[in-house]
Parts: structure tokens; C-alpha cells; sequence
């Protein structure tokens, strides 16, 4: 704990850092996919396939930027991926037709594969080692409020000029509020109290591409492997599809169009209130506890949903951010507790490649079940949560 009690600036830099890349990239399309279909002429599934394509190219690149991290530029990747969001996103206001759509996602996709979690997760594995775990929950209760800042703001700035002009008010907060608080890492981790100094230096005393082992660590199995990538795979799946059609869903199950926008600002919330607890409460506990804990939710809360339709919306929407959220954090504990520190930033580009494409057709795929299955649709993320829980209860802790 004494590692960590300083770490506050670092910890708040990329938080604040995380909730410019999320907002500006993964929580965009709800909000603005509409009025760029109809500006560009084309169909709304096309905006959401450009952003598919930029999803797969971050899965393909995920792990060059993972071993970036992990041998010779811990402090530089992100700020790298600020730049190319700043472009991305540049591009996707200038564009004027569906060619020049798909470039700005592609430069999107590039910055999202540098620049999301997986790069902060192990930009902090490489400065604090194995004790990790408490700044990768601070940072995740920071940007948990990623989508109740950025669907307003998109959506405020839509409003009052349009599309164009909030893709370009989110690049101007890459260049001027992400980039610099990302190139201030260097410097705040350098001023970590001198046991964190001393882990760190041991931690990059050893070379940190290979994937075998210290003598401390487990090696990771295949079975162990596979199991990890298919629950990140399934969770990211369904939050990606919750976060790309959420309101369309709810309408689906009889919900307004102004309710369904206002019971999804409780996820923002829900997921920081269960950051809070696992930060707390579950803290002491193994993280595949809390992952299988967090898992169990929105299979839970979509079955309520199904018996009780539309009057349980809000604790759906509470159950499914309150999953997300602690997922998410085992997206970068589990991992670290389960095969160690050694390596981790390249395994972890690896393990969530799958769960990066999975991610990449959820809207298409969600959004072709709610075209033909109306509310019905549910059942295909309650099916993959109920098989997330079963392979977290294959994994072996020991």
C-alpha cells in the first residue's frame, strides 16, 4: 500500500487520459453515427462497420504496442496514441465520403490499439510491477465516467454546431488535455516514493519480452489462456454492444428514446460504484473472485429484464455497469495476478486480440439480432455472460 499512497497524480493523469480515448472513440458512434450517415449519404451499418474496422485494427496492432511498452517505451506509447487520435479524428470531420470515413477510422483504430486500457494497464505494470492492481482500479474509476461525459458532450456539441465539429473538439482535447498529461508520466513515476523506484528498476532488470517465467511466477497454460481470452472475448462482445445500441435497445423493450438515454447514465455511475467496492471491500480478494462476482451481473440483470421487462430497466442498466466495471479491471488484474508482471504488456496484447475482433462485429451482430429479434436480443449476451461465468469457474487461482 505504501507504493501507492503517492501515486495519486499518475493515477489521475490517466484516468483523465482514459476518459478522453474512450469518449472520443468507443462511445462515439452512438451519438454521432446517425448524423454522419445522413451528411455522407450512406447507410448508418456502414459508419458502424468503419468503426468495426478500426476495432480489428486495434486488435492487430494491440501487441506490437504491448511489447512497446514492455521493452524500450513505457512512457511513450501513449502520448504516440493522443497524436493519432488527434488525427483520427481530424480526418473523420473533414470527411466528405465514405472512402475517406474509412481512413479516419483506421487512424482511430491505430491510436485505439495504443492508446485504451491494455496500454495504461501495462504502462503501470511496467512502474509498479506485481502491486499493480490498486493503481489499474484507480485509473478505471476515473474513465468509468467515460460515457456520461462523452455521450453528453458529443451530444451537446452535436446539438449546437454538429458532427464535424465534435470530432474536432475531441482532437483538440487529445492535443491539448490528453498529450500533455500523458508525456507527464515520465515525470511522475520518476518522483514514486523510493520503494516503488526500487521495484521498478528490478522489474526492468529483466528482460521483459520473454513469456517463460521468474521462478515466482506461473506459467501460463494454454488451458488457463484460452479460457481468459474467451470471457474477455464474450464481456467485451456485450459491452461493446451495450455501448453501441443501448438506447435502440431499450426502445426495443418499450422504453422512450429520452428514458433509454437517461437510465444509461447510470452505468457510468454504477461502474465507478463497483470500482469503489472491488477498490475496497474485494480488494483482499483474488481478482478471479471479483471477475467471477462481475461476470454474473448482466446475464442476471437481462434475465430480469426478460421477466420483468421494462419497469427493471434501471437495475439493468445498474447491473450491467457494475459488471463492466470491475470486468474491466480484471481485464488488466486477472491476468497479472494469474501468470505475473514479467512480459505482461506483449501476453496482454495477445490474450485480448480475440476479445478486440469479438468487439469489432458486436455492434453489427447485436444490431442485426435487434433488427430481427426485437428485444429478444438479450438473450444472445445472456447466453455469452452465463458462459463467461463457467469458463471463470474452469480457471484454477493456484
Amino acid at each position: 500500500m505504501c507504493k501507492v499512497k503517492r501515486s495519486w497524480p499518475l493515477v489521475a493523469s490517466l484516468g483523465v487520459t482514459q476518459t478522453v480515448a474512450w469518449a472520443s472513440s468507443y462511445y462515439l458512434p452512438a451519438i454521432l453515427a446517425d448524423p454522419i450517415s445522413l451528411t455522407l449519404h450512406i447507410d448508418v451499418a456502414d459508419v458502424y462497420l468503419a468503426f468495426s474496422m478500426a476495432l480489428v485494427v486495434s486488435a492487430v496492432f494491440g501487441p506490437m504496442f504491448g511489447k512497446a511498452i514492455d521493452t524500450w517505451s513505457r512512457h511513450s506509447v501513449l502520448p504516440v496514441s493522443n497524436v493519432l487520435f488527434a488525427a483520427g479524428l481530424a480526418l473523420l470531420g473533414f470527411a466528405n465520403s465514405e472512402r475517406e470515413l474509412y481512413l479516419a477510422w483506421f487512424v482511430i483504430g491505430v491510436g485505439m490499439a495504443g492508446g485504451l486500457y491494455e496500454s495504461a494497464f501495462s504502462t503501470l505494470v511496467r512502474i509498479f510491477g506485481q502491486d499493480a492492481r490498486p493503481a489499474i482500479t484507480g485509473i478505471t474509476l476515473i474513465a468509468g465516467f467515460a460515457s456520461t461525459v462523452g455521450w453528453p458532450l458529443s451530444g451537446w456539441v452535436l446539438s449546437y454546431w454538429g458532427w464535424r465539429e465534435a470530432c474536432w473538439t475531441w482532437a483538440l482535447l487529445h492535443l491539448l488535455l490528453a498529450l500533455p498529461l500523458n508525456l507527464a508520466i515520465g515525470w511522475l513515476s520518476a518522483v514514486k516514493p523510493s520503494a516503488m523506484s526500487d521495484a521498478r528498476e528490478t522489474f526492468e532488470s529483466k528482460p521483459s519480452t520473454r513469456l517463460e517465467p521468474s521462478s515466482e511466477e506461473k506459467a501460463p497454460t494454454w488451458r488457463q489462456v484460452l479460457l481468459l481470452s474467451f470471457v474477455f472475448s464474450a464481456t467485451w462482445f456485450t459491452s461493446t454492444a451495450m455501448a453501441s445500441h443501448w438506447p435502440r435497445m431499450l426502445e426495443a423493450t418499450g422504453v422512450s428514446l429520452l428514458g433509454a438515454i437517461a437510465i444509461g447514465a447510470i452505468i457510468g455511475p454504477a461502474q465507478v460504484i463497483a470500482r469503489i467496492l472491488e477498490f475496497g471491500l474485494l480488494r483482499q480478494m483474488h481478482p478471479l473472485f471479483s471477475a467471477r462476482l462481475a461476470a454474473m451481473a448482466h446475464p442476471l440483470g437481462a434475465l430480469m429484464m426478460f421477466f420483468f421487462g421494462p419497469l427493471v430497466a434501471p437495475v439493468f442498466a445498474f447491473l450491467h455497469g457494475a459488471g463492466n466495471g470491475v470486468l474491466t479491471i480484471a481485464k488488466g488484474t486477472l491476468p497479472l495476478a494469474l501468470f505475473g508482471a514479467n512480459g505482461y504488456g506483449y501476453r496482454q496484447g495477445w490474450i485480448m486480440f480475440p476479445a478486440r475482433i469479438s468487439s469489432a462485429f458486436a455492434p453489427w451482430i447485436f444490431g442485426l439480432a435487434l433488427t430481427h429479434w426485437g428485444a429478444a436480443a438479450l438473450g444472445l449476451t445472456f447466453a455469452l455472460g452465463a458462459l463467461s461465468v463457467l469458463a471463470l469457474y474452469a480457471i484454477d487461482s493456484r
